[in-house]
């Protein structure tokens, strides 16, 4: 079962390679935090706030090049944790049918930040954290 989440804070550290994104319930009290690199939490970060660079970055081309292909994104699940890595997918609809591309949930979620798609994380991964 996927529930909804939301990205609760944005956790950036430029003395460090790894940063932290932290996804929480929408209706619960469950949430972990996602250890990313700088490029994506850039990304993300900028996203959040509306900055838009002159030239499209990879994040920014990506949403174009499915836009231009009449495709829309529909969803971002985070949809696994195996040996202490996070799966994820980006669910994109063309032509009716539904695209599930596999991603790392960092990219995915920079991808999707301020376009206003929905975030999952499925319930065997929240699971997966309590044990």
């Amino acid at each position: 079962m996927e529930i909804p989440v939301e990205l609760a804070q944005v956790i950036i550290n430029e003395e460090a390679d790894q940063q932290i994104i932290v996804l929480r319930e929408l209706k619960g009290d469950r949430g972990f935090p996602i250890v990313i690199g700088m490029g994506e939490i850039l990304a993300i970060d900028r996203r959040l706030k509306g900055i838009m660079l002159p030239r499209p970055l990879t994040h920014d081309l990506l949403a174009q090049v499915i836009e231009q292909m009449d495709g829309t994104i529909l969803k971002v699940v985070v949809s696994d944790l195996r040996d202490h890595t996070f799966f994820a997918t980006i669910h994109i609809q063309r032509d009716g049918d539904t695209i599930e591309i596999d991603s790392r949930p960092s990219d995915a979620i920079a991808l999707s930040t301020g376009l206003n798609v929905p975030l999952f994380v499925e319930d065997r991964v929240f699971d997966k954290l309590s044990l």
